[in-house]
């Protein structure tokens, strides 16, 4: 990032709104244009999804059916969590997340948790309890929170709502080229499928659906470097000088 441009975000930092929502599916790169807004803007950046992979996570080390609606509500409720900046980490994370006293950052994007997280992210009772989590983070400060119920649920007066979208097979070569650099075996077709898969539950699925809230944008990530996104966010209204607004 050039140093004029660094220098245009710091001018913005006293001009932000207090809460920035970010939605949209997996891989569609809200995650990295989230913390880079955040990071930039010196805000809290809160990526709801590992909070769902964490419990999901949890289920699975503690032997809780997944099927079991009931029992992973009661361990959602009974798990100390939380996601704090990077400290001295140099693996690449974008945050880190604690659960129950242990760094889970990378263990949240085991195959196994993919495969599970949209299910128990589509539980009423686990969604009430870290919406509930989720909105009490925002109290630390201004935040730019990532989810995939941000701009409709979770925080619904954001001034600023995106929703950030890539096709599928995009979303699919990002999936696959972040866990080849984890040295994990990866196949295509398997993850365009998953990635497919999940897309129809978290759209459809009963509680909090994913979907763009009425006032968001939405910005398709396809082919385009997240300077460029990032670059389209700052010029939005919302972060420019009172006396520039129409």
């Amino acid at each position: 990032m050039s140093d004029e441009f660094k220098s245009k975000i710091q001018n913005l930092k006293s001009k932000i709104p207090n809460a920035i929502a970010i939605d949209g599916p997996a891989a569609s790169g809200k995650t990295t244009i989230g913390r880079m807004l955040a990071d930039y803007l010196n805000c809290l950046f809160l990526d709801t999804g590992s909070m769902y992979r964490a419990t999901t996570l949890a289920a699975l080390q503690n032997s809780v059916p997944i099927d079991d609606e009931p029992a992973v509500t009661t361990l959602t409720e009974q798990l100390d969590m939380d996601i704090i900046p990077v400290q001295n980490e140099n693996d690449g994370r974008l945050y880190t997340v604690w659960l129950n006293g242990r760094d889970v950052t990378w263990e949240l994007r085991a195959p196994a948790v993919d495969r599970h997280v949209s299910q128990v992210s589509a539980y009423k009772g686990v969604r009430q309890n870290l919406v509930q989590r989720q909105r009490s983070m925002a109290q630390r400060g201004r935040v730019v929170m990532v989810g995939r119920d941000i701009g409709t649920v979770v925080l619904p007066d954001a001034p600023v709502k995106l929703y950030i979208v890539a096709s599928a097979e995009e979303r699919a070569r990002r999936r696959m080229l972040e866990r080849r650099q984890r040295g994990l075996d990866v196949d295509h077709d398997q993850i365009l499928a998953d990635i497919i898969r999940r897309d129809r539950i978290d759209s459809s699925r009963e509680h909090s659906p994913m979907r763009p809230a009425a006032d968001a944008l939405i910005i398709d990530t396809t082919g385009r470097s997240p300077e460029a996104v990032l670059r389209e966010i700052l010029a939005l209204p919302a972060f420019q000088p009172a006396q520039a607004r129409p």
